[in-house]
C-alpha cells in the first residue's frame, strides 16, 4: 500500500481508536491520494475551508477507506443537516419545491463550486433553472434582459417569497425597480394608461421571452383590441385602414402604451402633431401621403377642428368605410348631385339647412336678399360639392375660400372671392364676376361688375 494512504489510514484509526472519531478535519480528507478534488474549487463551503469535516459527516464504522462500502455518513439527513448552521426556510407564502422537500443538495453543491453560493455557475443560472423548469419560454425571439444573461434570481427568490412565482416583490414594483427612468417619467404624467395604473406589467408583457417586440404577450393591434373591442371590430371591418394602424409599428405608430400628456395617449401634445408627423412630406408612401402640412403652413385660416388640434373631427385614425379615413361622405368630385347623405361629413357641424331653402333669412349669410345662395349651388342634378369653393384645412381667404382654387382637371378654380359687411362678390371662373348683398339685393339676372 502507497505510505501516504498508510499514513491516512493510520491517523483515522488512532483517531477512533482514542474516541475522537468526529475530529477529523480537512487537511486529513483532502489529501492528494484522497478527497483532493474538493479543495480545488473557487468558492468553498465555509465548513471545508475551516477545515471542520466533522460538522456534516461521522465516522460510523472503524475502517477507512472501506473497500464496497462507506464508513463515514452524515449527520443529519436531508435539509436538517444545513439547517444546523443556516436559517430554516418555510415561513414564508410559497417555498421553492426543492426547499419544500428538502433537497438543498438540487441545487447547491455540499463541499464548493465554481459559482457563488456553491453554485456551479452563480452568473448564468440557465442551466440549472431549466434542469426543471420548462426551457420554451426562454427560446422565444426577444428576451428579457435577466433571462438572457440568466439571472434569474435578480427577480425571483430561489427560496421563499410572499409573491407569486417566487417574486422577490409586488410584479409592478419589482419591474420599476429596474425600469427607474420608466417610473420617474410615470409620476409626471397627465394620463396614464389604466393597466398601468391599476394592473401588473405582465398584463401585457411576458417577463421571460416573447415572439413580439418590447416582450409583448400578443402582437398589435391585437394585444390591444383585446380590451379596446370596438376599435377591433373597426380595424378588421373598414373598408378604408389607416395604413399606420396596419403597418410598421402598428398602434405605437400613434400611441404612447403607458403614458401620455394627452388623454389619447398620443405620442405627441396633440392630434394634429401626430398626423403631421407623417403628413408633413409628400414623400411618404404609395401613393405619397398630401403634405398638408404644407397646404397649412403661414394660412391665416384653420378649419375649426384644426384650430383645436382635432383631425379627429372629420378622421378617424382608426379606419373608415368612406375615403381618407373621414368621419363621413364628403364629395370628392367638383359637380354632385345634391343628396343629404352626399354630404354627411360637413353636415355632421354644419346646419343642413344650409342648403334646405331656397329663400332663408336665418340659416346663411351666403344670400342675395333673402335668395340661398348655398342652395342656388349645391341643391341641383348638377351641384357643386364643398370642394368647389372651401379648402378642408386652411386658407388664407375668409370662410375657407380657396385662394388658389379647386383642381378642374388641369386648372385652378380660383373663386377671386371678396367680402364686404353686407355681401361679397366672386369670379371663379365658372361665371363672371358677381355681386351679393343681404341688405340691398343685387339683381341677378345679368353679371354685374361691382
Amino acid at each position: 500500500m502507497h505510505i501516504a494512504m498508510k499514513t491516512v489510514l493510520i491517523s483515522i484509526a488512532m483517531l477512533f481508536l482514542s474516541g475522537a472519531a468526529t475530529s477529523f478535519c480537512a487537511e486529513t480528507c483532502s489529501t492528494a491520494t484522497c478527497h483532493a478534488a474538493i479543495g480545488a474549487f473557487k468558492n468553498l463551503h465555509q465548513p471545508v475551508t475551516d477545515g471542520d469535516c466533522s460538522s456534516c459527516h461521522q465516522q460510523t464504522v472503524k475502517e477507512h477507506p472501506l473497500k464496497g462500502g462507506k464508513s463515514f455518513g452524515l449527520t443529519a439527513k436531508g435539509a436538517d443537516l444545513c439547517k444546523i448552521c443556516h436559517d430554516e426556510f418555510g415561513k414564508k407564502k410559497l417555498v421553492h419545491a426543492p426547499v419544500k422537500d428538502g433537497e438543498c443538495l438540487a441545487c447547491h453543491k455540499p463541499h464548493g463550486a465554481n459559482g457563488r453560493f456553491l453554485l456551479d455557475d452563480s452568473e448564468d443560472q440557465t442551466k440549472l433553472c431549466l434542469g426543471c423548469h420548462d426551457s420554451a419560454p426562454f427560446n422565444k425571439k426577444y428576451v428579457h434582459g435577466p433571462v438572457a444573461t440568466g439571472s434569474c434570481t435578480v427577480c425571483h427568490d430561489p427560496h421563499q417569497s410572499d409573491t407569486k412565482a417566487l417574486l422577490k416583490g409586488a410584479s409592478r414594483e419589482l419591474c420599476l425597480s429596474c425600469h427607474a427612468d420608466f417610473a420617474q417619467k410615470m409620476q409626471t404624467a397627465t394620463i396614464v394608461h389604466p393597466p398601468v395604473k391599476k394592473e401588473s406589467c405582465t398584463s401585457c408583457h411576458d417577463p421571460h421571452g416573447s415572439a413580439w417586440p418590447n416582450m409583448l404577450k400578443q402582437g398589435m393591434p391585437d394585444l390591444c383590441t383585446g380590451c379596446h373591442k370596438e376599435i377591433g371590430k373597426k380595424i378588421k371591418n373598414a373598408k378604408v385602414p389607416h395604413k399606420p394602424v396596419i403597418e410598421g409599428k402598428l398602434c405605437s405608430n400613434c400611441h404612447s402604451a403607458h403614458f401620455s400628456k394627452d388623454k389619447g395617449l398620443l405620442v405627441a401634445d396633440d392630434e394634429k402633431s401626430v398626423c403631421l408627423g407623417c403628413h408633413n412630406s409628400a414623400k411618404i408612401g404609395t401613393p405619397p401621403l398630401a403634405n398638408i402640412k404644407k397646404d397649412m403652413e403661414g394660412k391665416k385660416h384653420l378649419h375649426g377642428p384644426i384650430q383645436k388640434g382635432h383631425c379627429g373631427g372629420c378622421h378617424d385614425p382608426h379606419g373608415s368605410d368612406f375615403p381618407r379615413i373621414l368621419t363621413g361622405n364628403y364629395p370628392s368630385d367638383f359637380y354632385v348631385s345634391y343628396k343629404e347623405e352626399n354630404y354627411s361629413l360637413c353636415l355632421r357641424c354644419h346646419d343642413k339647412n344650409i342648403v334646405r331653402f331656397a329663400e332663408t333669412t336665418i340659416y346663411t349669410k351666403f344670400r342675395n336678399g333673402s335668395k340661398n345662395l348655398h342652395y342656388v349651388h349645391v341643391n341641383n342634378s348638377k351641384g357643386r360639392s364643398c370642394r368647389a369653393c372651401h379648402e378642408a384645412h386652411a386658407s388664407d381667404g375668409p370662410k375657407l375660400f380657396s385662394a388658389e382654387g379647386t383642381k378642374f382637371g388641369e386648372w385652378r378654380v380660383r373663386s377671386r372671392f371678396q367680402i364686404t359687411a353686407t355681401g361679397g362678390s366672386c369670379a371663379p371662373g365658372c361665371h363672371r364676376r358677381y355681386s351679393y348683398d343681404r341688405v340691398k339685393p343685387v339683381d341677378l339676372a345679368f353679371p354685374n361688375k361691382k
